[in-house]
């Protein structure tokens, strides 16, 4: 019998609200498992996003991390980053400065008590290919609610990036089956961040993605947080940038998400991690 031995943690969560956040699964040690055997305690579990720890294979990098979905593997993900950099501290890896290996490059993670952030990939985009009218209906919305240029970004992970015209078309929003047919990612996948800015520095946001014939919605998305930076690069707005970025209330899990884009251009997420609890699998 193998024993596997487990992490449950929020990521993104709320100071002094436990069960706020995005929840991730982590297992400690991912040596000898098969991705056949990832993917189906990835599936077991059902959370957005499981990851698996194993020794990594470049020398600047602490630990190599894969990420998996329910459904497929990721090549980078912002809460699992997180996360697993938190669990690795906790193993002894590494310390409040490490860099995580995935399938994406090598993420540098720094972290101040229970607050880690991640330094994401250069950004790049793309335009989207359909109507402003089309991605609207798809969004259960009217062209008038959408801002200016939605583009695909991808800063680790390629995500369609929405701006709203206001908070309450980000509320208001819902996003239909229909939409991710018409939009996909560079990697065939359907996905819509939206948001609009509130005032000084905060954002509210939400995330839409299809499983089966439903869509569902994450309650913290720190991939499309890195990306709505490098939304604010390609719309040249001002440098740097400071956002509090609320996400999940329409989960039910309230998420806090801080995004930083320095002069340079340097996309860095963060947020607070806390760890639930822990336990085993035995196969």
């Amino acid at each position: 019998m193998q024993t596997l031995r487990y992490r449950l943690l929020n990521v993104f969560a709320l100071a002094g609200d436990a069960l706020s956040g995005n929840p991730l699964c982590v297992f400690e040690d991912g040596r000898g498992l098969s991705d056949e055997l990832m993917q189906r305690l990835a599936r077991q579990f059902n959370l957005s996003e499981t990851t698996f720890l194993l020794p990594p294979t470049q020398p600047q990098a602490q630990a190599l991390v894969r990420i998996f979905t329910p459904r497929y593997e990721l090549p980078f993900a912002g809460h699992p980053t997180l996360g697993s950099a938190a669990v690795s501290r906790s193993l002894g890896l590494g310390a409040d400065q490490l860099t995580l290996e995935m399938a994406a490059g090598l993420i540098p993670v720094s972290a101040q008590g229970s607050h880690w952030t991640l330094t994401a990939r250069p950004a790049r985009w793309r335009e989207i290919n359909v109507t402003r009218e089309r991605l609207a209906t798809g969004l259960g919305l009217s062209p008038q609610d959408l801002g200016e240029r939605p583009l695909w970004v991808n800063a680790g992970k390629e995500q369609l990036i929405v701006p709203l015209a206001t908070p309450e078309a980000v509320r208001r929003a819902s996003a239909r089956a229909d939409l991710f047919e018409d939009c996909r990612s560079e990697d065939g996948q359907g996905m819509a961040y939206v948001f609009a800015l509130e005032g000084r520095g905060t954002a509210l946001a939400r995330f839409f993605f299809p499983q089966g014939t439903a869509v569902l919605e994450d309650p913290a998305t720190g991939s499309a947080t890195a990306n709505f930076g490098g939304w604010w690069q390609a719309m040249a707005r001002t440098l740097p940038c400071h956002l509090q970025i609320a996400q999940g209330a329409q989960t039910g899990r309230p998420s806090r998400l801080q995004l930083d884009v320095d002069t340079a251009g340097r996309i860095a997420v963060g947020g607070d991690v806390i760890e639930l609890g822990c336990g085993t699998v035995a196969l």
